[in-house]
């Protein structure tokens, strides 16, 4: 039976690496996800209000779409500028595409932000929004362990009318394949049932991973359209693009672009299973998928269907990673550890 890996984080995928940034009294951050050698990748959008930056060098049809590294930020546009301080570090690290020697390595950094501008925290940044510099400290804290809940991308971060925040889970199929999601969870839609206890995730939930809680008998499905509507209203929520998750996730299989952009498009069901509503005008959900060829599916009609697996593997992972965080971020002020232990990134 699949179970999760020794961290139950993205960074089980071998080869990948998180890092969190952020200002305290900014109320934001950034998280990191570094793979520098230049793993495939592609993208799903299905928010109706996006903000995000080089998608398009990821579509199918595009000459290089692979990825250096993926920023995750808070500060709506303004947190854009994140993904050019990623930039900045992995190139002068030497990371990067190389078109002469004298030239400087060109590091490709995808990105998407969630709006948090209306969380309290000082955004009186005038000419100098911080997010550039919190994209180099988030890539100098990339490592294999990192923190959840309330950090990076996800400080101010909300799940509807609760707290939000950074979320990951893994998975390990065998045979070498690993599964991995992160989350920075800010949607406008609810993550738990009408007991206000109960995570609409809790089928996929392993080990009690996020509070081991179930439905009483007979509780009822439904969800309202948006809960709690003219709450969400008075802090501006509900205006398009003032609400997003963003996600990654990464597999260890030698996945081309068009079945990295499949991944995303079939883990994208993951934020179906655990946020109710999703992909609502008033969000901005995007799903990432990375691939770092370590595990080879051979061709044929055997690697269709090893994709599916995959790909219903990720939505499952996605969910349990969203609920992880928002348990996380409810659950301790200052972020919760990944399953094996590890610092808190600064």
């Amino acid at each position: 039976m699949p179970r999760p890996g020794p961290r139950n984080l993205i960074t089980d995928v071998a080869g990948l690496s998180v890092g969190h940034a952020q200002d305290e009294a900014v109320r934001s951050g950034v998280t990191a996800l570094l793979c520098p050698q230049a793993w495939t990748a592609g993208v799903d959008v299905r928010g109706g209000g996006p903000g995000t930056r080089e998608i398009d060098v990821l579509r199918p049809e595009n000459t290089f779409s692979k990825a250096h590294a993926i920023c995750l930020s808070g500060g709506s546009v303004f947190g854009l500028g994140a993904a050019d301080g990623v930039v900045a570090a992995l190139s002068a690290a030497g990371h990067g595409i190389r078109r002469a020697p004298n030239l400087p390595a060109i590091p490709i950094v995808p990105g998407a932000v969630l709006h948090d501008l209306g969380n309290g925290g000082d955004k009186d940044w005038g000419l100098d929004p911080p997010y550039r510099w919190l994209g180099i400290e988030a890539a100098a804290a990339a490592g294999e362990d990192f923190a959840l809940g309330s950090v990076g991308a996800g400080v101010g971060a909300m799940a509807g009318l609760a707290k939000g925040g950074i979320g990951s889970a893994s998975l390990d199929l065998g045979e070498g394949l690993v599964v991995g999601a992160l989350a920075a969870v800010n949607p406008v839609g609810s993550v738990r049932m009408a007991d206000g206890e109960t995570f609409w995730a809790w089928p996929w939930e392993i080990d009690g991973e996020f509070g081991g809680r179930r439905p009483v008998p007979d509780a009822p499905l439904e969800a309202e359209p948006i809960p709690d509507d003219s709450k969400l209203a008075a802090i501006g929520r509900l205006t398009p693009g003032a609400n997003t998750t963003l996600a990654v996730v990464a597999v260890t299989a030698d996945l081309t672009t068009a079945e990295c952009t499949r991944l995303a498009m079939m883990a994208q069901d993951g934020l179906a299973r655990a946020i109710r509503p999703v992909h609502t005008p008033f969000d901005g959900d995007v799903v990432f998928a990375l691939a770092s060829a370590a595990q080879s599916l051979g061709e044929g009609p055997a690697r269709a269907v090893a994709l599916a697996r995959l790909g219903s593997a990720a939505a499952d992972t996605l969910a349990r990673a969203i609920a992880r965080g928002v348990f996380a971020a409810q659950s301790s002020s200052s972020g919760a550890l990944g399953a094996s232990g590890g610092a808190s990134a600064p």
